[in-house]
């Protein structure tokens, strides 16, 4: 079995209680199946010490980008991400968005610091990792008005609506699940899950945030994207084996890489 986490922040993991460092994380994820890892930037300082942390590791790709709620920790620097973004190791621009929910007094510049990082995605190829909250309509718009179908792109860890996820597909952008997908009260996600094409579909813990039932209310980890997968294969009628290799060429075909 082959399964890829496509969204955890490896460098976010406890280290004092749970894993010993981020090979232990790899290794416990590899015994599950789990063989490849996308870890995410949320600033390019914490995104340089995990490029350097884990610049041996075959099966930890990275994505570089400032969220939306750490535009505080330092000064936003385009040029700089473009430099960083460069990397080898770096397959995407992420993650990147809106979040009006915790933080709805400078959207103006979210909204500018997402635009600047389309921009990048754009120039470098690299599809966007989307994070959006309470901020559907000017997500799409954004993304609309910056031309974001041309890198491409995954709306991670969706939370959104029906009508949303349509609008996303419309810009040929992947729909990724997490542990919410697995909580009781997600029935509305769990509908869209089930009318996104399978091949549009990825699998992702957000580690170490949103732990899958059964180990919710726990720290998340890598490992437990099996649960991610064995709940939406069986939303999509599909065999674990068969949704795990589906999920992965997808992961393979956006983000222009061979993990396999």
């Amino acid at each position: 079995m082959f399964i890829v986490d496509s969204h955890c922040h490896l460098d976010a993991l406890d280290y004092e209680n749970l894993h010993q460092n981020m090979d232990d994380v790899i290794a416990k994820a590899k015994a599950r199946g789990v063989q490849h890892l996308l870890t995410i930037g949320v600033t390019l300082s914490r995104f340089e010490k995990q490029r350097d942390a884990l610049a041996h590791h075959d099966a930890v790709s990275l994505a570089c980008g400032v969220h939306p709620l750490d535009l505080d920790d330092e000064p936003y620097d385009q040029q700089r991400l473009l430099e960083l973004a460069r990397h080898k190791k770096v397959i995407a621009i992420g993650e990147i968005g809106l979040d009006y929910y915790y933080s709805a007094d400078n959207k103006a510049l979210q909204q500018d610091i997402f635009a600047s990082q389309i921009q990048v995605a754009n120039q470098l190829d690299k599809p966007v990792i989307i994070h959006t909250r309470a901020a559907g309509d000017d997500t799409i718009q954004l993304l609309r008005d910056n031309q974001a179908q041309k890198c491409g792109g995954v709306i991670h860890c969706f939370t959104e609506t029906m009508a949303f996820a349509k609008q996303a597909l419309d810009l040929d952008f992947y729909i990724s699940c997490s542990g919410i997908v697995t909580f009781k009260n997600a029935e509305e996600i769990r509908d869209v899950i089930r009318y996104v094409p399978a091949d549009r579909l990825l699998v992702e813990t957000d580690s170490p945030y949103l732990a899958p039932v059964p180990y919710r209310g726990k720290q998340n980890q890598p490992a437990y994207t099996r649960e991610v997968c064995e709940y939406v294969a069986s939303l999509k009628g599909m065999t674990v084996a068969e949704f795990a290799q589906q999920s992965t060429e997808n992961f393979e075909r956006l983000f222009k890489i061979q993990v396999q």
